[in-house]
């Protein structure tokens, strides 16, 4: 075998070689990028493409601002009539503002509803994170977050302050019965007091008559 050959044939075994090993590193990058999407929520795309939408709105809004032109006019100019008939008819919908308690869960997801509709998102603190956290803005179950910001104090404020509303409000409107000291005590235990009270909602009516002639010692 002459030399040349010989060199041919090592060169072709090299590109071999860094052909494999780049198909190694291309095969792990796509099997951490798999596992990082499996580990996220079923809905984390859908979240995560409503966020980076709702922050190109931002843009786009902070722009027509400052050329002095009205964005929610641009943005109508752009929708499609169909489109446009939806959304105001949906906007017009006349809906029942309060569906009543049919069972906890549903009172649950209204109270969750209603408090999400209140929280308003700060976009650029959002873009800050983005930018600061790199890779861990999308923490796996192996990521350390190591660059979190603490809560501003208005946020823990209106929360304290909700949870304070929260609690008022289920005082004023709880169903307990306060106890009457003044009241009558004809029964020797709670659940003597519920059935006595039962039976005078169905047959006080009935019995008044003998139970103020006993009170008063005049029953015959």
């Amino acid at each position: 075998m002459d030399v040349a050959s010989k060199k041919d044939k090592l060169e072709r075994l090299r590109l071999l070689h860094q052909k494999r090993e780049e198909a190694q590193r291309q095969n792990y990058k796509e099997v951490v990028e798999e596992d990082r999407k499996s580990k996220l929520p079923s809905n984390w795309e859908v979240q995560k493409r409503k966020i980076e939408w709702e922050v190109d709105e931002e843009k786009k809004k902070k722009e027509a601002i400052k050329d002095g032109q009205d964005y929610d006019r641009l943005k109508a100019l752009n929708i499609p009539a169909e489109i446009a008939d939806q959304n105001y008819r949906k906007r017009n919908k006349k809906r029942n503002p309060d569906p009543g308690f049919s069972s906890f869960e549903e009172a649950a997801i209204r109270k969750y509803q209603r408090l999400s509709k209140q929280i308003k998102p700060d976009k650029e603190r959002y873009e800050r994170m983005k930018k600061k956290m790199g890779q861990e803005f999308y923490p796996t179950s192996n990521t350390l977050l190591t660059h979190l910001e603490e809560d501003p104090q208005h946020n823990i404020d209106k929360m304290a302050e909700d949870i304070k509303n929260q609690i008022e409000k289920g005082e004023n409107y709880s169903r307990r019965r306060t106890f009457n000291p003044d009241a009558d005590i004809d029964y020797i235990n709670e659940r003597n007091m519920k059935f006595n009270k039962k039976l005078d909602h169905f047959y006080s009516k009935y019995t008044e008559e003998i139970k103020q002639n006993l009170e008063r010692g005049t029953a015959l």
